[in-house]
């Protein structure tokens, strides 16, 4: 295949987007199934299984069957209608859960117990402590419970969104009269309810409910109980051009987001066909949303469970570094530290906290900054990221932030932070109309002498001290003039009406970022051709832009080796002969949530490389601002390389890409060390950590 516009439309050069994103969740549910991995940690992996799955329903899975349903033809990138996509996610999905039911229940909960951590069924209890459940559920259970009839009195109620419930069969004593009612399993008590005097011993609030259901339904007789479980969509739909007030808008969709379609019903795999029936058909579902469970329903729960304090089931705790140089100077401001070099940090082996966090809370107390302005996509509930900003509002210092709002599921969170902000004193912004803000930026402006320097973190993950102690991400402090002036034009083009288009260092979306990889990919293409070197190493989370993947198969063809490290999702097809032969995809699931984006080109030996925001996704090259910036430091720029060479050399947690769609896992050939990745930058950060 040599002609490009071919290879761009034809369908069948590209894997399915969702079916992609499936393989990537079963990769983590491997490292719940893999016995190398610490026990506690295979159950925290079976919870985010579960976790993503609920994610993939109220996104992908409701915005196909919206489609549907609005009688939407539009082909995906493989060239399949949405009715034909949703059932192939169907029938990917259904060996994939029940593989995972019937792995906890016939293994992990047994490997469990032989660590004296039991999950018991409330009939494997003796007496002794059944009459202290009955007395727990009197105590913290009922007074919140409200049983719902279903009845012509009583019309089908409505269920929230992942609750957990049970179909109930009461029979009066008196008339022998059958009726279904409903009852919720309380989502603010632990589902996983603790036996005192048994050590890490625990019975499902659910059974503890159902055991004791005499009280919620007087003078009737329990027949039978069933959980269940469902799903809505939670997609939010903006019409921006139409709001006045984003903020208002926002909350009356999140609003209308409780009572979204219900696209997924789990259901126990005992409950009967009259009622299972009912169930589908009050929901306004069909028979391919349900999903019959083998045992407990909803194993997300199990997070709890993972989060015991056994250390020996867990991977040895880590603890972030102060980055080397400032820990030699850490009586010295950052601002001097920054003027005299670039500084990279990797987290979360380099502490987040001593860093980007300082950096910003120097900045709030410091007399000579003048002016903060920072982007927020996702923080923290109690961010101190937001709190050396309103402190540095109230110092009198000009404070500018762009909160975006509709960054997904923390919607409600980041409308909180933005009144809190605006209430400081804050100049508040939300962004440009019809464009999420995505970018990691932060840039500060400092008197110093006669002249104004500025200072600025470019970084690849949000500014939450919380989820940088398990996500893998990079950030650059630096004080570069030609960055700095790139990074005020990109504020006044978030704050103001500016329509900034050229920018002399950064690659900014989505004005001019496409364009530029497209560039930098044709570059590499022509160093082959004049027989220099060329070779590419992108890592990022998502490759999906049909695009992009055409560039780099007509690359490929071209003889540019390429190395794909995409953790999620990935829709180019590799090593296809003729095709994509000099492209190797992998990806590497472990202990923490790979997230760092670089994009690395060999360029004829006159290497360039980037980090930053953006994944190769139509929505972050298009409908996303976002930020890559080059690293020019040459040592910085060893830095990177040797990230990428570690990563690329991993032989215990990474998977490479097969041109079939599916991912195979490394193993050690046999006399060659395990080589994991995230453990030898560990090792680097730390010397003693083995």
């Amino acid at each position: 295949m040599s002609n490009h516009q071919e290879v761009s439309s034809n369908s069948e050069y590209y894997f399915n987007r969702e079916l992609s994103w499936i393989a990537f969740n079963q990769r983590v549910l491997q490292e719940g199934l893999d016995s190398r991995t610490p026990l506690l940690e295979r159950v925290k992996f079976f919870s985010i299984f579960s976790t993503n799955l609920d994610e993939f329903f109220m996104v992908r899975v409701a915005g196909t069957k919206k489609k549907i349903t609005e009688e939407e033809e539009i082909l995906t990138d493989d060239g399949i209608t949405p009715e034909v996509q949703l059932q192939a996610v169907y029938k990917a999905l259904l060996p994939l859960i029940q593989k995972q039911h019937q792995s906890f229940e016939y293994h992990l909960r047994h490997e469990l117990k032989q660590a004296n951590i039991n999950i018991l069924n409330y009939t494997d209890l003796d007496s002794k402590h059944h009459e202290y459940l009955k007395q727990y559920f009197y105590e913290k259970v009922f007074p919140v419970l409200t049983p719902l009839a279903v009845d012509p009195a009583h019309p089908f109620p409505y269920i929230s969104n992942l609750s957990l419930n049970l179909a109930v069969v009461v029979q009066d004593q008196a008339t022998q009269e059958k009726f279904f009612a409903r009852v919720k399993v309380p989502h603010l008590l632990p589902r996983f309810v603790s036996i005192p005097t048994e050590p890490h011993t625990f019975v499902p609030l659910e059974q503890v409910i159902s055991h004791n259901l005499e009280a919620l339904f007087s003078g009737m007789s329990i027949l039978a109980y069933y959980p269940f479980r469902i799903t809505r969509d939670a997609d939010l739909d903006i019409e921006e051009d139409e709001a006045d007030d984003l903020i208002s808008a926002l909350q009356a969709e999140l609003r209308k987001q409780k009572f979204g379609a219900v696209v997924r019903l789990e259901i126990s795999a005992q409950t009967p066909v009259d009622i299972r029936t009912n169930l589908i058909k009050q929901l306004g579902l069909c028979e391919e949303d349900v999903y019959d469970i083998d045992g407990l329903v909803g194993l997300g729960d199990l997070m709890a469970i993972a989060f015991l304090p056994l250390p020996q089931y867990k991977d040895r705790p880590w603890q972030s570094v102060t980055h080397p140089i400032l820990k030699e100077n850490s009586s010295t401001s950052i601002f001097e530290i920054i003027r005299h070099q670039d500084l990279l940090f990797h987290h979360p082996y380099q502490s987040f906290t001593s860093s980007v966090q300082r950096f910003i809370e120097e900045a709030a107390v410091d007399p000579q900054v003048l002016a903060i302005k920072q982007t927020l996509y996702r923080t923290s509930g109690d961010s101190p990221i937001v709190h050396s900003l309103v402190r540095a509002a109230e110092n009198g210092k000009q404070v500018a932030v762009l909160v975006e709002l509709k960054a997904r599921f923390d919607e409600a969170n980041n409308i909180l932070w933005a009144r809190k902000l605006e209430n400081a004193g804050v100049h508040v912004a939300y962004g440009i109309k019809n464009l999420k803000t995505h970018t990691k930026t932060a840039l500060v402006v400092r008197q110093e002498g006669d002249r104004l320097v500025r200072y600025m973190h470019i970084g690849t993950g949000n500014y939450n001290p919380k989820t940088a102690r398990f996500y893998s991400d990079l950030g650059l402090l630096t004080c570069r003039e030609d960055i700095g002036a790139d990074l005020t034009d990109l504020f006044n083009y978030l704050t103001g009406y500016s329509r900034q288009q050229n920018y002399r260092k950064l690659l900014v979306a989505p004005v001019g970022m496409r364009k530029r990889f497209i560039e930098l990919i044709e570059r590499e293409i022509q160093h082959q051709h004049a027989g220099h070197s060329a070779y590419m190493i992108i890592k990022m989370n998502s490759l999906v832009d049909p695009q992009i993947i055409a560039l780099l198969y007509k690359a490929s063809q071209a003889g540019v080796k390429i190395d794909l490290i995409v953790r999620g999702v990935c829709c180019l097809r590799p090593q296809v002969e003729g095709l994509s032969q000099n492209i190797r995809v992998m990806s590497v699931i472990g202990r923490f949530l790979e997230h760092s984006r670089i994009f690395y080109f060999s360029n004829g030996g006159q290497e360039q490389i980037f980090i930053g925001s953006a994944d190769w996704m139509p929505r972050n090259l298009d409908t996303r601002v976002e930020v890559i910036t080059p690293i020019e430091d040459h040592h910085l720029i060893q830095e990177l390389k040797q990230i990428l060479d570690i990563t690329l050399a991993d032989n215990r947690q990474a998977w490479d890409l097969q041109p079939d769609g599916t991912y195979t896992q490394r193993h050690p050939q046999e006399g060659e060390p395990e080589l994991t990745s995230q453990k030898r930058f560990m090792c680097q950060a730390r010397a003693d950590f083995t």
